[in-house]
C-alpha cells in the first residue's frame, strides 16, 4: 500500500474527525490534517480541534504546526503533506487525509502553478480600493474576470482576492486559467482515493451547525480570543483571525456586534464556509459520495475501504 492515499473530505460539521479516528482504529490509517484552522496551536475551541485525549489515541499530523501570528500557505502545506505521508508509508501504514480546506486538498492532488511573485505596488493599490468600497465590492470585480476563482472564496477573504486581482493585473490572464496549465506536471505522486461526506438533507447541517456554534460558546470562544489577544500581536486581518467563528468574536469583543449578532453572524458564515466546500467537492471527479447522516455511513465507509487495502 505504499502506494496509496486515501483523503475523507466533506464540509464542516459533517463528522470527519470522528469517522476518521474509528477507521483508524479498524485499520492501519494515518490521520493527516487538511485543514487550515487546525494548523495553529492554542486555537482550539473555534476550530473545533480533537482534544488532547483524542489526539493521544488518535494522533493527528499537521495540527499545532505554528502561532497565530504567522502564516502557512498552501505550497507549505503540500511540502509538509508529502513528507506526512512519505513517514505514514515507511510505517508500513496508510495515511487518510481529512479535512475540508479544499484549496489544500487541490495543491497536494495537482499541485501548484507558477505564478507571479507579489508586487508591492499593485498590492497597495488594490488595498486602497478595498479601504474605499470594500472586498466585497473587489470580490465582483475579480468575478467579472476570474470567475472560477471567485466562486470559490468569500467575498471577505481579503488576501485570497487581493491575490488573485494581483495575478490577474500582473499577467493579464485570471488565475485558474495559470493553476490549470501547470496541474499535469506536479500531480501527487500516490495513488489517491477521494471519499467524501456530504449531506442528504442541507438543513440537517445547517441544524448541526447551529448546535457546534453554540457549544463554541458554551465551551469558551470570545475567553479563547481574549487569551490569545493578550498572549499574542494580533490583528483582526491576520490569517488565523480570518477562520470562521473568529472574526465574529474579535467584533464581539470589540462591541460592533451583541452577544445574539456574534452567534447568529458566526453561524451564518460557518454555513456559507460549508456552501463553498459542497460546490467545491461536486465539482471534483473521481470522488466517492457517502451521506453523512446515513446511520450506516461509519460501517460503509469500513467497508470500502476494507476493499480498497485488499485489492
Amino acid at each position: 500500500m505504499h502506494n496509496q492515499v486515501i483523503f475523507l473530505l466533506g464540509p464542516t460539521a459533517t463528522g470527519k474527525t470522528a469517522l476518521a479516528c474509528t477507521l483508524s482504529e479498524c485499520f492501519q490509517l494515518d490521520i493527516v490534517s487538511v485543514d487550515s484552522a487546525l494548523v495553529y496551536r492554542d486555537m482550539n475551541i473555534g476550530t473545533a480541534k480533537p482534544d488532547a485525549a483524542t489526539l493521544h489515541r488518535y494522533p493527528h499530523r499537521l495540527i499545532d504546526l505554528i502561532t497565530p501570528e504567522e502564516i502557512y500557505s498552501a505550497a507549505e502545506f503540500r511540502q509538509d503533506a508529502l513528507a506526512a505521508i512519505a513517514a505514514s508509508h515507511a510505517a508500513g501504514r496508510t495515511p487518510i487525509l481529512v479535512g475540508g480546506t479544499m484549496m489544500y486538498v487541490n495543491a497536494l492532488l495537482i499541485g501548484l502553478s507558477t505564478l507571479p511573485t507579489a508586487n508591492p505596488s499593485i498590492r497597495k493599490v488594490i488595498e486602497a480600493k478595498a479601504a474605499e468600497s470594500g472586498w466585497p465590492s473587489l470580490h465582483l470585480q475579480l468575478a467579472k474576470v476570474d470567475p472560477v476563482t471567485a466562486a470559490r472564496l468569500s467575498p471577505n477573504d481579503s488576501q485570497r482576492i487581493q491575490r488573485a486581482l494581483e495575478v490577474y493585473e500582473i499577467t493579464g490572464v485570471a488565475m485558474s486559467s495559470l493553476q490549470t496549465r501547470d496541474q499535469s506536471a506536479a500531480a501527487i505522486p500516490y495513488q489517491a482515493t477521494l471519499l467524501a461526506l456530504l449531506p442528504s438533507q442541507r438543513e440537517v447541517l445547517h441544524a448541526r451547525i447551529a448546535t457546534r456554534f453554540e457549544t463554541m460558546i458554551n465551551d469558551g470562544l470570545l475567553e479563547e480570543l481574549s487569551m490569545l489577544r493578550e498572549q499574542y500581536q494580533l490583528h483582526v486581518d491576520m490569517p488565523s483571525m480570518r477562520c470562521v467563528g473568529y472574526r465574529q468574536a474579535w467584533q464581539c469583543l470589540e462591541g460592533s456586534i451583541n452577544e445574539k449578532q456574534f452567534r447568529d453572524e458566526g453561524v451564518i458564515a460557518t454555513r456559507q464556509l460549508a456552501k463553498r466546500q459542497m460546490t467545491w467537492l461536486r465539482s471534483m471527479s473521481n470522488v466517492e459520495v457517502f451521506d453523512c447522516l446515513d446511520a450506516a455511513v461509519e460501517t460503509k465507509l469500513a467497508t470500502h475501504i476494507q476493499a480498497l487495502l485488499a485489492k
